[in-house]
Formats: C-alpha cells, sequence, structure tokens
C-alpha cells in the first residue's frame, strides 16, 4: 500500500510522515534532496535551467513511484510526483521560468508516467494558511527559509488547493492543520489515526 503526505512548506509533512511511520509500522520515503546535478546551474541561471532541474526531480521521483510499486510493505511518502508536478513545476513555468514549450513537452512526458504508475491508496492533504505555515517555517528556524516571500507561499496555497481539488484524480483525506498541533498534542494526533482508520480500514463509522 502506497500513502501520500501532501502539503506546503511549513505544514509538517515530514514530521507526520515520520509519526505515522511509527505508529503503523510502515516505510518512510523521504525525498532525496541531497544531490541535483542542476541546482546550482539553477540558482545562477533560474529561467535557463528551470526546465533541466524540473526534469531531473521527475525522473528521480518516477523512480521512486516504480520502487514503492514493487515494494511489498506499506509505504508512506513525504511529497509524490503529483504535487511535484502540479503544485511545483506549474508554479516554475508560471513565474516565467520555464516556457510554455518546454512546459507543454515537460507535461506530455509526466502524462505517459502515468500510464504506467498508480496513484497512492491514499493521499493526506495538511491544508494550513499561510500566518500557520509562516509560524511553523520561523520556528524550525533552517535559515534557508527564512527568506522564503509570502507572496510565494501564497502562490504555492493557491495552487496546492486547485491541485487537490481539481487535479488529482485519487482519494484524499484533508487535515486542517491551522488548529492543531499532532507533533505534541496526544488528542491531536490520535484525531488523525481514526480519520485515517476510518478512510482506509472503515473501522469506524463517519460522524
Amino acid at each position: 500500500m502506497h500513502i501520500a503526505i501532501a502539503g506546503n512548506i511549513g505544514s509538517g509533512k515530514t514530521t507526520l510522515t515520520t509519526m505515522l511511520a511509527k505508529h503503523y509500522g510502515w516505510i518512510p520515503r523521504f525525498e532525496d534532496v541531497d544531490f541535483n546535478p542542476y541546482l546550482e546551474d539553477y540558482y545562477d541561471n533560474i529561467p535557463r535551467w528551470s526546465f533541466n532541474l524540473e526534469v531531473y526531480f521527475l525522473k528521480q521521483r518516477f523512480k521512486d513511484m516504480l520502487a514503492i510499486a514493487k515494494s511489498e510493505k506499506t509505504i508512506i511518502q513525504d511529497r509524490s510526483i503529483f504535487e511535484g508536478v502540479y503544485v511545483f513545476t506549474v508554479n516554475n513555468h508560471n513565474m516565467g521560468n520555464m516556457d510554455d514549450r518546454d512546459f507543454t513537452t515537460y507535461m506530455e512526458l509526466f502524462e505517459q508516467m502515468l500510464k504506467i504508475v498508480k496513484m497512492p491508496e491514499l493521499m493526506i492533504y495538511l491544508r494550513s494558511s499561510v500566518p500557520h505555515l509562516v509560524e511553523n517555517i520561523q520556528k524550525r528556524g533552517r535559515e534557508y527559509e527564512q527568506s522564503i516571500q509570502i507572496e510565494y507561499l501564497q502562490g504555492l496555497n493557491s495552487l496546492y488547493e486547485d491541485f487537490i481539488f481539481n487535479k488529482y484524480k485519487g482519494r484524499v483525506m484533508v487535515v486542517d492543520v491551522d488548529k492543531i498541533d499532532f507533533l505534541n498534542v496526544p488528542h491531536d494526533f490520535a484525531g488523525i489515526i481514526d480519520k485515517i482508520d476510518r478512510t482506509l480500514f472503515g473501522l469506524f463509522p463517519e460522524e
């Protein structure tokens, strides 16, 4: 079985992935961001290298999907190929960093991949307001994240909403994270567990 966690920067994807893997005995899978041969060039000249960078990410995420499909274990994945495409690549295109010709080629390649890969049995979307994202980003204090613009987060949030509610065709469970603290409040984490059990296993009736 394949479970994916989706959500904007600072929404708590990695934390929830780790906690659910421990609770259920699932295998966590995190995106390998340590090496991308285009990253340095990308930051030197974003419009020139956006297509190359995004194709590399697409290739890596496609490999992940193939590996997950072969696994006999239940895998819980922090960020899937779908949000990589429908949120981050679309955002690069919207910002003018990828021209229409390259974007069309990229999307045609992705559509061919969709003929092979299967959608996760469940995608858990961590829905968050921008102020909540900013608060979490400031709390965790990663230096490279402190320069992220609010407008950038707002743009990503809009794309996440469109992706989840208009583009994605698989089963989705939405968790509004603004008013819960699943890391520090056991009751809040238990609420997510109950919702997953109802959705995946039908253990409890819907309220």
